[in-house]
């Protein structure tokens, strides 16, 4: 029951600043729209216990007409899903296009009825708001993420993480040590494959790597090499798995082991102790 219905951004514009101001008319609806429903839910329409970490409360008293239809919208909009839901077993995957600060998923997750995936698409804008409204604890991970990017870019991503989330720890396994003769022929290997590390001035040492998240807005850094990480392995777990098969190149293995790294970072979450998480 917007006052606007949202129109698709993938159409043609006859200039950028023509699409920017189309797409801020239809940003607007989402505000619109998300007031008219915090006040709904508010005089008790709907019982819905989050849209108030992501939506101000209005002075403004909305129409009672205004109030019904989203009443209506809300309720028909519900039904459906939990119908679908519950005919596939909840085996299926939602999209929620242009979802706005739509509160379903939680909503979904109290009566036990969570999809395998649930995606919300929107506005990166929209979207970069509702992720500052979500005061969950955060982790991140990357395995052989950032190596594949320039150092400006895995900068910008870390930053953007690091801005992000209040409380957050970041995971980072990719290569180190990428300044000695093993790793250049690793580089080497990867080129012949057409594959460049565009990020591998950063995987000079353990130092490098720290410095990286240090530098870009976390708080705390750590990092190991594979090889100190696998000799701090339960010894038990470790015969079990070197008496699966004979290995006689132990040197291989500790030269390889040298050259990967597991790094990570926290920010905040003083209160949960995530300063304190090491291997």
């Amino acid at each position: 029951m917007a006052t606007r219905q949202r129109e698709s951004s993938i159409t043609s514009c006859s200039s950028a600043s023509s699409c920017d101001a189309d797409d801020e008319g239809v940003r607007g609806t989402c505000e619109d729209a998300s007031l008219c429903k915090r006040f709904a839910v508010s005089i008790g329409y709907w019982h819905d216990p989050y849209i108030q970490h992501f939506v101000r409360l209005s002075k403004e008293r909305k129409a009672p007409e205004i109030n019904r239809g989203y009443f209506a919208r809300v309720h028909g909009v519900s039904q459906l899903i939990k119908a679908f839901l519950r005919k596939t077993e909840c085996h299926c995957q939602i999209i929620n296009l242009g979802a706005g600060m739509d509160t379903t998923f939680w909503r979904l997750k109290d009566e036990d009825l969570l999809p395998s995936k649930y995606y919300e698409v929107d506005f990166p804008m929209i979207v970069t708001r509702k992720l500052h409204s979500i005061k969950l604890p955060t982790l991140l991970i990357a395995e052989c993420v950032l190596v594949y990017m320039t150092p400006e870019q895995s900068a910008n991503l870390l930053k953007w993480a690091a801005n992000s989330f209040e409380a957050a720890m970041f995971i980072n396994y990719e290569q180190v040590n990428m300044g000695d003769r093993f790793g250049q022929i690793m580089i080497e290997n990867l080129r012949r494959r057409q594959c460049d590390l565009a990020g591998v001035e950063t995987c000079k040492s353990l130092e490098s790597q720290k410095e990286r998240l240090l530098s870009n807005g976390w708080e705390t850094a750590s990092a190991v090499d594979m090889m100190e990480l696998y000799n701090r392995l339960p010894r038990a777990e470790v015969s079990r798995v070197e008496s699966l098969e004979f290995l006689d190149e132990m040197e291989l293995l500790e030269q390889l082991m040298r050259h990967y790294c597991l790094c990570w970072a926290t920010k905040g979450g003083n209160e949960l102790g995530l300063k304190e998480i090491t291997y």
